[in-house]
């Protein structure tokens, strides 16, 4: 599966796409994930890609020809993407269902807004628009790392063990429920009941409850 994002900032996403689970699926192949910087788009010698808004008003607009050039440079290298999605706070919240949906696809396209907005010709050009919540970010890079895992974690081979991706939280339309790890006698943080010490594990395994008062019944 290929994802390119058009952005203004090609740098935030160095580190988060070295690491973890994308990280090593790009790493394996699994992945292919191409940044575009949208100022190697602009005709200008000051690589400008913002513009005031028309009519005047607060802010900076993303102009519309750069994104549209960026968009058809992706095309002419790999053909249409069957989804091209703009971030923007306009945008349908996204859900795993959505997730699962764009994992089956072969190319996604994630184009970040910034300042106070993109120019509504791009609307046009893009096949949805997602958000990932009601509040305000500075732009859409975050949001693009945000649906980016999210879908990575569902193309087959990308985690490694198929049961984990399909008893996440959501993917049943369920939260998950408590987890513990492993470990005897971890020390319990407080005063509360309980505090000083749990068997873990191995009491929760047969049923039996933790605490010092379990312990004094060993």
């Amino acid at each position: 599966m290929r994802f390119d994002i058009v952005t203004i900032f090609p740098s935030m996403f160095d580190q988060p796409l070295a690491a973890g689970v994308v990280g090593r699926a790009i790493e394996n192949g699994r992945l292919e994930v191409r940044i575009h910087d949208l100022r190697d788009f602009t005709t200008d010698r000051h690589r400008v890609v913002d513009d005031v808004p028309y009519g005047g008003g607060p802010g900076m607009v993303l102009k519309p020809e750069p994104i549209f050039s960026a968009l058809a440079a992706i095309e002419a290298e790999t053909g249409r993407a069957s989804s091209v999605i703009l971030m923007s706070p306009q945008g349908a919240r996204f859900t795993q269902r959505d997730a699962r949906r764009l994992s089956g696809a072969a190319r996604v396209v994630l184009v970040c807004g910034r300042y106070e907005g993109v120019d509504e010709r791009v609307r046009e050009r893009v096949t949805e628009e997602l958000s990932i919540g009601d509040y305000v970010l500075s732009g859409g890079e975050l949001p693009a790392l945000v649906v980016l895992d999210a879908v990575a974690r569902l193309v087959p081979g990308v985690v490694g063990d198929q049961q984990s991706v399909d008893e996440d939280s959501f993917s049943r339309g369920l939260l998950d429920f408590p987890q513990y790890t492993a470990t005897c006698g971890t020390a319990r943080p407080g005063n509360g009941p309980g505090a000083g010490g749990i068997e873990g594990a191995r009491r929760l395994a047969v049923g039996q409850p933790c605490g010092d008062s379990a312990l004094a019944e060993a």
